[in-house]
């Protein structure tokens, strides 16, 4: 018997210790073979019932969605040249044949019919909503369309796809193609010692043989784990200034520039919106989101604007006056920020983001994380036994278990950066969903999480910025999203089904815990004495915070206006670039000018690479969600473990478990018991007094 492909082995977890990228095109190839010829089948067969068509449906997607799912992944985490094309080859057969689903007439009127029929009342709540949106999807998916649009919208879909997949691959490529060599001691002023090891490695994969911490040589690029700490710690404004302009400027010339690719998504989005019958892209984007208008997005923007600038404006005020007194002649400008902001939190509050990391072993953290879990949500988590194999050495495998023992969900955890072939920035994603057969039995949920945060040595484990705390904690909460739905449906288990700007609230609601006195007893632990955070650093931690709170606000808002601004009122091909319209916002929400170089939109892969077109505002949307639910545990009070569990349960009973079951206004009420008050996010960012 030949060796079966172990990307169609999906009754069990990716065998990643056997899965090679020459698997992926005869794997692809065959399910996409049989799902043709079982969809056809399906069409002439079908019956307006749950069991006739949607079930049918399911049973036909998932072998797809398991393959792809493990290519997709694969090159985002081993983005070597095998894998990049593997992926870029089929991806347009997959966009082709998930066009052909979508656009089924047979498959949209059986679902219409099944809406209005005798078995509709007994679905129940989250059925519908799963049918309801999947007519909705359709729609969107150009479902109807006459024959020449549909052959239109299907070229634009297609060349998106391609569109995106070029534009992260371009950033990827500019953001490896960039070093900046250190070679004197005088180049490497003001730098931490941690990012002397990290900037050592560095250069040791960029040829050098003889390269120490101590001694160097050193290289710098534009990864965020040597980017940031370079542009918070280096004295040599000349090298910060250097470093910044090529990380704004990044992928933006050359073979590499995404600025055609930009104007390419614009002009295809907008097309496709107008073919769809709607005035513009953020109307098709905003059909699945809880805002239900670009004016509701305008109005909580211009809410948290109002409030933020001019508490910016003071806060740059103060820094300013700060570098002053501390010898800079010049005025501050953009590479100037995150140094001197770092000079003045430390002279403020008497620590810097290197005086956290010694605390933070990654081991540590890691059961300081899952211990938390187990207060307030119940569960436990352990090393996975056999049958995880991963796909790098790095990667760790859990399993995850409710209280009683029973195994409810595993993951994967991805923690370090690998610039070489690891897209950067942190996400979770799904492996499978939580799944009910019809014979009864569970399939139990599965999530990848990753990260990008700083490496081992060989002789000390990773030590974390507090940012990358914050940031396991945020794609944690992705995880137990997924992981702890109670939801039987695979369509609206776990993360699937929840409108977008409503999924980062628990993300973002679990970063909250990171300022939690318990937890961080529990999860710090000096590398060299083993003390964990003393209680005067814990309450500078806390009380830093808010520091430069809106600073921080204006730039996401800066964000969130700029991809509506595109996404909405701006037209393409009218003389006006979409730079231009950058520079425009931000006249109202910057404080300091784009430097002449800056295309900053070319790096923007949020929205022109990810899921976030027309959706960048969820940040902020999804922050007022958790802000609130969080406030709900401070009320009955954040010390009162007793409490604390009670409420954390009521939180996995509603948001964890419900997942796309449920309108999230109706999921939040049923946790908080009334609508989402936005001013809790200000309350929380200290912008205006609780």
């Amino acid at each position: 018997m030949p060796h079966q492909n172990p990307l169609l082995e999906n009754k069990t977890l990716p065998r990643f210790d056997k899965i090679l990228p020459e698997h992926a095109k005869p794997a692809i190839e065959t399910i996409l073979t049989e799902a043709e010829k079982a969809f056809s089948a399906l069409e002439k067969s079908l019956t307006p019932t749950w069991n006739g068509c949607v079930l049918p449906l399911r049973t036909l997607e998932e072998p797809l969605d398991f393959a792809w799912g493990i290519i997709s992944h694969l090159h985002s985490v081993m983005n070597t040249p095998e894998w990049r094309e593997a992926h870029d080859t089929l991806q347009p057969e997959v966009v082709a044949f998930s066009l052909r689903m979508s656009q089924s007439e047979p498959i949209y009127h059986a679902l219409q019919s099944l809406k209005t029929g005798p078995e509709w009342s007994s679905l129940g709540t989250t059925r519908h909503r799963i049918i309801e949106r999947a007519l909705r999807a359709a729609k969107l998916a150009g479902v109807g369309l006459p024959e020449d649009k549909r052959k239109r919208f299907n070229a634009i879909k297609r060349d998106l796809a391609n569109a995106s997949t070029q534009f992260s691959n371009n950033l990827q490529d500019a953001t490896k193609a960039y070093s900046l060599p250190l070679t004197t001691a005088d180049d490497i002023k003001g730098l931490p010692q941690s990012l002397l090891r990290a900037a050592s490695e560095c250069a040791k994969q960029h040829g050098s043989t003889s390269s120490t911490p101590e001694q160097g040589p050193w290289v710098i690029t534009l990864e965020m784990p040597l980017f940031a700490p370079f542009m918070q710690y280096s004295e040599r404004r000349d090298l910060r200034e250097t470093l910044y302009r090529a990380f704004v400027s990044r992928a933006s010339t050359g073979k590499l520039d995404n600025n055609p690719i930009i104007d390419t998504i614009l002009t295809l989005r907008q097309e496709m919106a107008e073919i769809l019958g709607y005035s513009t892209f953020a109307e098709v984007s905003l059909t699945e989101k809880m805002a239900d208008s670009v004016d509701a997005v305008d109005t909580l923007i211009e809410r948290l604007r109002s409030v933020a600038y001019p508490a910016a404006k003071n806060e740059m005020a103060d820094l300013q006056t700060f570098a002053a007194k501390h010898g800079e002649t010049n005025p501050i400008l953009n590479w100037d920020v995150g140094f001197w902001a770092e000079k003045m939190k430390e002279a403020e509050f008497g620590f810097n983001a290197e005086t956290l990391r010694p605390y933070f072993q990654f081991p540590r953290v890691l059961e300081g994380l899952f211990d938390l879990a187990r207060q307030i949500f119940g569960i436990t988590i352990n090393p996975a036994e056999n049958g995880m194999p991963a796909w790098h050495k790095d990667v760790r495998t859990f399993e995850i278990c409710d209280g009683d023992g029973t195994p409810i969900a595993a993951f994967y955890l991805d923690p370090y950066s690998r610039p070489e072939t690891k897209r950067g920035g942190a996400w979770m994603d799904s492996v499978r969903p939580r799944h009910r057969r019809p014979d009864g039995t569970i399939t139990l949920p599965a999530a990848y999480l990753v990260c990008n945060q700083t490496q081992p040595t060989e002789d000390k484990p990773s030590l974390m910025t507090f940012d990358e705390v914050t940031t396991l904690f945020h794609e944690f909460g992705h995880g137990l999203h997924h992981m702890l739905t109670t939801v039987d449906d695979p369509e609206a288990a776990g993360v699937n089904n929840v409108e977008w700007d409503a999924v980062e609230l628990p993300s973002q609601f679990m970063e909250n815990w990171c300022y939690h006195r318990d937890t961080l007893n529990k999860m710090s632990s000096h590398i060299d004495t083993g003390e964990t955070l003393p209680e005067e650093l814990y309450r500078k931690v806390c009380k830093a915070r808010t520091f430069r709170a809106a600073t921080a606000t204006l730039r996401q808002l800066l964000f969130s206006a700029i991809d509506i601004e595109l996404h909405h009122r701006f037209q393409p091909n009218n003389g006006i670039s979409p730079d231009d319209v950058k520079r425009q916002i931000g006249e109202k929400f910057t404080l300091l000018p784009f430097t002449a170089e800056d295309r900053f939109l070319c790096g923007f892969a949020h929205i022109f690479a990810g899921g976030y077109s027309a959706g960048y505002y969820s940040y902020k949307w999804a922050e007022v969600l958790s802000a609130d639910a969080f406030e709900a545990f401070k009320e009955v009070g954040i010390e009162n473990t007793e409490a604390m569990a009670t409420l954390g349960r009521k939180f996995r009973d509603t948001v964890l478990s419900l997942g796309g079951s449920q309108h999230p206004m109706e999921v939040f009420k049923a946790f908080r018991g009334r609508a989402p008050d936005p001013d809790a996010l200000l309350r929380h960012d200290g912008l205006i007094k609780t």
